[in-house]
């Protein structure tokens, strides 16, 4: 494709529970699925021998042992997937500097300006999954193709372990038999909504007069046309600066002790901070999250200057917020509770004149990291998230 862009699409195999039967021998070769064990549970992420038994993410845990009791079940650990997903996309930074990544597990690659130098997309991308095969023992799909839609559907339609190029000639062939609910921004009552006007394919949405489209699609009616032509412009940005770090739990059961809700929350805070220092930001807002039992949810956040990455000040804050949330609604029954710090900025400098001493609070922050770095994120708790 040399009279156009080229954009690899790469999309790691069940990435979780792959990590999950690489360091396990005992789980490879078997249907494993990644994600709570409790009631609640989601899966987060399904083996494909699993998936033969119609075990997919997001399916509800019970659901999915239900359709394949003999599952193994595995706890997320996500500090092991980051640190693969960190030797993938180092992988990604040997072929071009435009790496858009999706999630820990997928990205798009902008190689365009490679070319001269490393070969044909499609040599480039079965390089990148050899290297990826070689460093990590996983495999990826790679779609290729010119622009972002059409290297995302290519990487889906030989999964796992696939290669598939889509040419700018080739697209309409490829396109138009599809069902209309493969195109990205077509969710499912979308998708129904369109059959109802007798439009089931992409070659039919393509096609479709604009008094059809509009009631469902609005301003957007000519992209999603465009779409459903294989027309995509949308450039691969790299390094998109992250907005916020959260992190949230959802209870087995419905919590109304406040004083265990306090832990819980101290405990989210810590996770958050963590967090926010392994990525060397400051953050100057902190807000939570709470869901009540009726899955109604609120949000209330606080603003303060200077910015910090201190578990103690974050603690305190989504503290606070919590109080003042339960003295609006002292009785409630906690589904959920999340915690996040947003308005990030880089990590600076401990003030050495700053009230409260920020220095021996850091001090103890790193101390903490370091331990749960060497011997595991339960290895350490602070006193004021326990229960």
């Amino acid at each position: 494709m040399p009279d156009h862009r080229a954009i690899l699409h790469v999309d790691m195999d069940a990435f979780y529970a792959s990590v999950e039967q690489r360091d396990n021998p005992e789980l490879a070769g078997k249907p494993v699925i990644v994600g709570g064990t409790g009631g609640r549970g989601v899966v987060a992420a399904a083996s494909y021998e699993v998936r033969r038994f119609g075990v997919h993410s997001a399916m509800p845990m019970r659901e999915a042992l239900r359709r394949c009791p003999h599952a193994a079940c595995v706890r997320p650990r996500m500090a092991r997937y980051k640190e693969v997903s960190g030797e993938v996309f180092a992988v990604f930074g040997e072929f071009t500097d435009l790496v858009q990544g999706l999630s820990l597990d997928e990205a798009f690659l902008d190689v365009t300006a490679s070319r001269r130098l490393l070969g044909t997309p499609e040599t480039m991308a079965r390089e990148i999954k050899r290297r990826i095969r070689g460093r990590t023992g996983l495999t990826a799909s790679v779609g290729v193709s010119h622009n972002k839609l059409l290297a995302k559907l290519a990487s889906e339609m030989n999964k796992p372990d696939g290669l598939t190029v889509i040419r700018a000639q080739e697209a309409q062939r490829i396109l138009d038999p599809l069902p209309v609910g493969r195109l990205f921004g077509i969710g499912r009552k979308t998708a129904a909504r369109l059959e109802e006007q007798g439009i089931f394919t992409l070659g039919q949405l393509r096609a479709a007069p604009e008094s059809v489209l509009w009631p469902l699609f609005g301003r957007d009616t000519r992209t999603m046309r465009d779409r459903a032509a294989g027309i995509d412009e949308r450039p691969v940005v790299a390094d998109a600066p992250e907005k916020q770090i959260s992190s949230e739990e959802t209870f087995e059961t419905d919590i109304r002790d406040h004083q265990r809700l306090y832990g819980e929350l101290a405990g989210l805070a810590e996770r958050t901070a963590e967090r926010l220092r392994s990525r060397e930001l400051m953050a100057s807002q902190v807000s939570i999250k709470v869901r009540r039992r009726d899955f109604t949810t609120f949000t209330r956040q606080r603003s303060f200057s200077p910015a910090t990455q201190e578990t103690g000040l974050i603690t305190r804050v989504a503290t606070e917020l919590l109080q003042a949330w339960f003295d609006e609604q002292p009785r409630v029954a906690v589904r959920l509770l999340g915690v996040g710090v947003s308005h990030l900025s880089p990590a600076q400098q401990l003030d050495l004149f700053a009230p409260g001493d920020p220095v021996a609070a850091g001090k103890l922050d790193e101390v903490v990291d370091r331990i749960r770095e060497r011997f595991g994120g339960t290895s350490v708790k602070r006193g004021n998230s326990l229960e």
